[in-house]
């Protein structure tokens, strides 16, 4: 069993639990039961205590009044049978005259006594029907040890019978000797129930005595202990259905998990081949989510690394070049004397190195661009005043070769977005670079940007040549250059396009090229576009 189904059946089963032990305790329904008997005892007492007091009086209309023992013992007797309870009379000093289960002279009279204890009837400890099912008095047994172990009836008065027995041992008959009537539930050594009332045995308000009626609590014991069987019965099928449904929850959890866990850690292990990612396409849940981001994060990754090795390639392939043409005019400029010949080759030598050195320096700005972009913190970035800051910057230092920059962005609109302040500006700094060395002398660059939906189009156009067809997309390709007619070779790396593309994805926006045509349809130059998601206003705190 694994962790996780182990937590599961816990989490489960514990609120199971707390249901099992309340119903040990059914104190409301206990304590109903107790006052129903009460109540019956009561009016039994009340019957009976005027029966007494009818026909047990000696010398009924003398003025010292009091109750015949021999007569209350042989009504005692015949009465108990009928009532099934105990029954005991205390005399109006105090005095037990008589008790049901006593035969002879109680009280300490001269005579024999004979104690009488009836037995329950033959399987009265029974349970209930579920737990003569279940295993009977082993069931109740069991039971009574694990009610009896709960803290219960902590707060009832503990019952202990004396060998002579006096009224001021039981406070109802002191109650009753008063003249009220009082009942009282006590709870002996071994936890049982014992219940009794007393009311007081009186002619024409003169109490003559007081009569007690009590009952050991094993009826509402066993109708307690009836029910909670009955509902243990049900608690058992909750019980079984709660474990077979929690290890059906822990399997459709824990065993995809388990294989999604076996598949990544095979991953990292076998780094030589792929490894399949199980998928659980038939799954709309959390669990058919993770399956399908492990296998896109697989996918992601053996792309990187297949982009890496493409980079590596281009980047052997970019610096061969140069250093085989350095080796190439080092060997030359040894063998030959003249110094013309020479000259021109330490020119390409000084070429080269320099080319080399803009490579280097773009493949590294290149190498290391996903680690800043995932390092750096991003913030509310407004589009419009970057643009117009990047026009106003690119017109300040005189480097547009009389092309004039021009920024063109509609009055009010809020052109905010999420992103890298200083790398939005390289990639605006790049697409304008590039316009302004395509733009002919006199020519115009056009800064515009505009909200499109949910998106900031920012667009970079010029009236240059435009981009050769089948090239739209080959030029964000690494390494790729096309330069204008005249251009010295090697003074751009081919990684400037590449790189902007590379920003302006990871802030899950597009970069497409296009050509821009005149009224007559001829191409009248480049238009580079940047799409990036829009922050709107309730995403960033207003600005002053």
């Amino acid at each position: 069993m694994s962790r996780l189904t182990a937590r599961i059946l816990a989490i489960n089963l514990f609120a199971v639990a707390i249901l099992f032990v309340g119903v040990l305790y059914l104190d409301r329904y206990q304590n109903s039961l107790i006052r129903a008997e009460l109540e019956a005892m009561s009016g039994q007492a009340e019957i009976f205590g005027r029966a007494i007091a009818e026909l047990a009086i000696e010398q009924k209309f003398a003025a010292d009044q009091r109750l015949s023992d021999d007569i209350v013992r042989r009504m005692l007797r015949r009465a108990s049978l009928l009532l099934g309870k105990r029954a005991r009379v205390f005399s109006s000093d105090g005095i037990l005259i008589a008790d049901s289960l006593v035969i002879g002279r109680p009280g300490g009279l001269p005579g024999g006594l004979v104690q009488i204890r009836p037995l329950p009837p033959p399987g009265s400890e029974a349970g209930g029907g579920f737990a003569s099912g279940f295993g009977g008095e082993f069931a109740v047994r069991i039971y009574e040890r694990v009610v009896n172990w709960l803290p219960r009836r902590g707060d009832m008065p503990h019952y202990r019978e004396a060998a002579v027995q006096h009224a001021r041992q039981y406070q109802e008959v002191m109650a009753a000797l008063a003249g009220a009537n009082a009942s009282t539930v006590r709870v002996t050594d071994e936890g049982e129930l014992v219940l009794s009332v007393a009311v007081p045995v009186q002619n024409y308000r003169h109490v003559l005595g007081a009569l007690m009626l009590s009952i050991d609590g094993r009826e509402i014991d066993q109708a307690v202990r009836s029910v909670r069987f009955e509902i243990l019965g049900v608690f058992a099928v909750v019980f079984a259905i709660t474990v077979l449904l929690s290890l059906y929850l822990a399997g459709s959890i824990t065993r995809p998990v388990q294989r999604l866990a076996a598949a990544a850690e095979a991953v990292t292990a076998n780094r030589n081949r792929r490894q399949a990612i199980p998928e659980f396409v038939e799954r709309r849940d959390e669990i058919g989510d993770l399956s399908r981001a492990i296998g896109e994060m697989n996918e992601a990754l053996w792309q990187r690394m297949d982009a890496i090795e493409r980079f590596a390639a281009d980047v052997a392939h970019e610096i061969k070049n140069p250093l085989t043409s350095v080796r190439s005019a080092v060997e030359t400029a040894t063998r030959i004397d003249d110094p013309e010949q020479q000259k021109k080759l330490l020119a390409i030598i000084h070429d080269d190195v320099a080319r080399l050195d803009r490579l280097i320096s773009d493949i590294s700005e290149a190498s290391r661009l996903d680690a800043e972009l995932s390092r750096d913190e991003t913030g509310p970035l407004d589009m419009g005043a970057m643009l117009t800051m990047m026009a106003e910057l690119q017109t300040a230092t005189g480097a547009n070769r009389g092309v004039a920059v021009r920024c063109e962005i509609p009055d009010g609109s809020a052109l905010f977005v999420q992103g890298h302040e200083n790398r939005l500006v390289q990639v605006v700094r790049n697409l304008l670079a590039n316009a302004v060395s395509f733009s002919p002398e006199g020519g115009t660059v056009r800064l515009q940007a505009r909200v499109d939906d949910e998106t900031v189009i920012v667009s970079v156009e010029d009236d240059g040549p435009g981009i050769p067809e089948g090239k739209l997309a080959a030029i964000f390709d690494r390494f790729y250059s096309e330069r204008p007619e005249g251009e010295k070779f090697g003074t751009h790396s081919g990684l400037g396009l590449s790189i902007s593309r590379q920003i302006v994805e990871a802030h899950a926006g597009r970069i497409w090229a296009e050509n821009r045509n005149d009224e007559n349809g001829a191409v009248a130059g480049a238009r580079f576009v940047v799409s990036i998601p829009r922050l709107t206003e309730k995403m960033h705190p207003p600005t002053v």
